[in-house]
């Protein structure tokens, strides 16, 4: 079941921290990242964050996560993650239908590292499509990927 997470509790919000934890840190290992951006994510800035939050709970746990912003026809997909006790259930690929399919947008962007594999496979199972690659300055290169929607949903 995906229900909306109210990030401005801060019980929830620790709930997200504490997914987010255990989630990227095997995403670091993963990628061989010593100094991984979204792991300096405190629950402050959960709290404070303007996107919003939706819950995969499988057996009444919060098992999976994923972050969306909405601007102008645009859906990011800010984060997605799910907790280790729960990988290779199909829930990522459930979050990621939820998505695309709930939601009205004319293009749905999600970015991640390139060597992340899995999750770049994962996406590219559901439509997504490379279309830029770049290093920030924390050094790791990441890679952009979209679906563009031909007629979008009218609501």
């Amino acid at each position: 079941m995906i229900i909306k997470l109210e990030n401005l509790n801060e019980e929830v919000a620790n709930d997200i921290f504490n997914l987010f934890q255990a989630s990227y840190k095997v995403e670091a290992l993963l990628i061989g990242a010593n100094d991984f951006p979204p792991l300096s994510r405190g629950t402050k800035d959960i709290i404070s964050s303007k996107t919003q939050f939706f819950g995969f709970y499988l057996n009444k746990k919060l098992a999976g996560i994923i972050e969306l912003s909405i601007e102008d026809g645009r859906l990011d997909i800010d984060s997605l993650t799910v907790s280790p006790l729960y990988f290779k259930k199909g829930i990522a690929g459930k979050l990621i239908n939820y998505a695309i399919n709930e939601f009205n947008y004319s293009l749905i962007v999600v970015e991640t590292a390139v060597a992340n594999m899995p999750a770049i496979n994962l996406y590219k199972k559901h439509g997504f499509v490379e279309y830029k690659r770049w290093t920030p300055s924390h050094g790791i290169e990441k890679l952009a990927m979209s679906i563009k929607r031909i007629n979008p949903k009218i609501r």
